[in-house]
């Protein structure tokens, strides 16, 4: 069974993302950390009932271990946008092999101390125009209840897709919270907050 875990929003720089995010939804994120395998760093904002959101970018002062980048980062470019959203599985290993699409290979990973494993393709591209969700599993401590709460409340993620049919039906998700729609491939998110319902995309 995958469980939402969180969902990212990616720039061409870090700088681009958390002002997209803050502007959006008007309240801050916090600072997060940096990814050393592919090269990235992040900015967090915690969400309600154990969710969180991340923007991230390529840090152009690392020097990654591993390319393709993962969450197709290598070719980004436009306007900050959620890019992907990422599950967890209490087994990755099961989950990948019952699984009927490729998507991806487990590759560990840390930022400061958090221990994870995340499924990530060769080529850095997800199935479904990478909007299938990326596949995970902690190995220690969530970051989630570490984040201080800015009052916000996932209440929706769209995933709008031509084949939003087909790709639910691969899932083993039961949350009503996500919401797989037909239609052109991209995500949104509805997000309760101090000032009222915000949607993120």
């Amino acid at each position: 069974m995958l469980e939402l875990d969180h969902f990212a929003i990616a720039a061409t720089t870090l700088e681009e993302a958390v002002a997209h995010v803050e502007e959006a939804l008007g309240v801050p994120l916090q600072p997060g950390g940096k990814h050393q395998v592919y090269g990235t760093h992040n900015q967090l904002l915690g969400l309600a009932d154990g969710l969180y959101l991340e923007a991230i970018a390529i840090d152009p002062e690392a020097v990654p271990e591993r390319r393709p980048c993962w969450f197709d980062l290598d070719r980004f470019s436009g306007t900050p946008k959620i890019s992907n959203w990422i599950c967890r599985s209490d087994d990755l290993d099961q989950t990948l092999a019952d699984l009927l699409v490729e998507a991806g290979t487990p590759v560990a990973l840390t930022r400061g101390d958090l221990r994870w494993q995340m499924a990530v393709p060769d080529s850095g591209i997800l199935p479904f125009d990478n909007l299938f969700p990326a596949l995970m599993q902690w190995q220690g401590p969530h970051p989630a209840p570490r984040l201080t709460q800015q009052g916000c409340r996932l209440m929706h993620l769209v995933v709008s897709h031509p084949d939003a049919l087909a790709l639910r039906g691969l899932l083993h998700l039961n949350d009503p919270r996500v919401v797989f729609q037909a239609g052109p491939a991209g995500l949104r998110a509805e997000i309760e907050t101090p000032h009222g319902l915000r949607v993120l995309a």
